[in-house]
């Protein structure tokens, strides 16, 4: 029979992106208050309506992964298996063969391999398909991230991946917490992974209206909760945590981050890209994930916001926290990290935990950026411009996608207890 008690504890982060290629530079720049913004180089944008991204820059995938084997991943592949191995080698954990089998691998992709579609699709209608390569499938399709994963840690464990548009990465986290939870692993690499900054990728998000053209100043176009805001910025990278069973990690003397204590999701069960007006689902979602960890709203130290900088967004999820959080709405920091991040769609969720443990380990909360005209629907403490010191217990992260998901994991610092 399974323990359905047992405590989940997260030993190691890996993280690249925007902000840099390793967890310490990410963070760095983070309460820096950086952008990561600029440009695109990955393709030829001149024809685009947006040319600007986050970029992951001076990645080099041959750092982490064979030159063989690399050609044969898409690059939302090669980022996962580069942050998951960073977390790998900074968790200090062995894997034995008795580890192997008890280790498994949730990577949350909210796309997967649409450089190589793209590119693949271009050789179809150019060279015919006698010409499109034979590994178009696998390296296509969303789950070979998490795949390529197990195969290069050589873990054994459950193996999957959660595709849930920008929520995709929370909830690989959070379904990675369930299965430890329950008994069935004893440790878990968990996140999310992302790269479509190509010109089918940036056309499709500029069809609907949702990305910023702030062309002339691209670290100014990610400004949530701002009243000038325009629209999201595409962004690319992978961010995973090692998750344990706290027994298993107390066994071999980890270094233990912090507890993940709550995952909560609901569906707005409304429309695939506007979320609900009154932020419902958003709130059911939060509301469920502190019922689940016995907290009020004011036991909340912190709040990372999934913070879009759309006009949507940002209005719905501030309704949304009011409606849990009431009064001390207006008391509890929040920041949403995408003004300096942008939007790492399947991976922003778990970059997004991962800056929750972050801010519990060294309290101080990175700020807003670009905040420098709110939203009168948005006045609420969202942190504007500079970091802020603070002694954060517990933290709360949001993430909502397209298809009405919304997903929100808790963090707490361990004490020993």
């Amino acid at each position: 029979m399974t323990n359905n008690n047992r405590r989940v504890v997260a030993t190691s982060i890996g993280i690249i992106g925007p902000l840099g290629l390793d967890t310490a530079a990410t963070w760095q720049n983070l309460v820096a208050g950086k952008s990561g913004i600029d440009y695109i180089t990955l393709c030829d944008a001149s024809s685009l309506e947006t040319k600007i991204a986050g970029e992951v820059k001076g990645f080099q995938p041959y750092d982490f992964i064979s030159r063989k084997d690399a050609h044969r991943m898409d690059r939302f592949a090669q980022l996962a298996v580069a942050a998951s191995r960073q977390a790998l080698d900074s968790s200090g954990l062995e894997l034995d063969s008795n580890r192997r089998d008890n280790t498994g691998v949730i990577i949350g992709s909210g796309i997967g391999g649409l450089n190589t579609l793209y590119e693949q699709t271009k050789i179809l209608i150019e060279r015919g398909p006698d010409r499109v390569s034979p590994f178009l499938a696998p390296m296509m399709i969303a789950d070979i991230a998490a795949a390529q994963v197990s195969i290069n840690l050589g873990v054994k464990g459950p193996t999957l991946c959660t595709t849930s548009a920008c929520s995709s990465g929370s909830d690989a986290i959070g379904a990675a917490y369930e299965l430890i939870k329950h008994g069935n692993a004893e440790v878990m690499v968990a996140g999310g992974t992302e790269s479509i900054i190509n010109p089918l990728g940036i056309t499709a998000f500029n069809a609907l209206k949702a990305l910023s053209t702030r062309n002339d100043e691209p670290q100014k176009a990610s400004r949530p909760f701002d009243a000038n805001r325009d629209g999201f910025i595409v962004s690319e990278g992978a961010a995973v945590l090692i998750l344990e069973n706290l027994e298993h990690a107390r066994k071999r003397n980890a270094c233990i981050l912090a507890e993940i204590i709550a995952y909560g999701a609901t569906a707005d069960s409304y429309h695939v890209t506007q979320p609900l007006e009154n932020g419902e689902g958003a709130a059911k979602a939060m509301k469920s994930a502190l019922d689940k960890a016995g907290l009020r709203p004011q036991d909340i130290d912190y709040i990372n916001a999934h913070g879009t900088s759309t006009k949507l967004n940002d209005i719905t999820e501030t309704r949304a926290i009011k409606s849990v959080f009431g009064e001390y709405a207006y008391k509890v920091p929040i920041s949403s990290t995408k003004s300096m991040t942008g939007h790492l769609i399947g991976a922003a969720g778990a970059s997004e935990a991962a800056t929750c443990i972050l801010v519990i380990r060294n309290g101080i909360i990175p700020p807003t950026i670009n905040l420098n005209n709110p939203d009168a629907e948005c006045d609420l403490d969202y942190v504007p411009n500079a970091a802020r010191p603070a002694k954060v217990d517990t933290a709360l992260t949001n993430s909502f996608g397209f298809g009405g998901h919304n997903s929100v994991l808790i963090f707490r610092r361990f004490t020993g207890d």
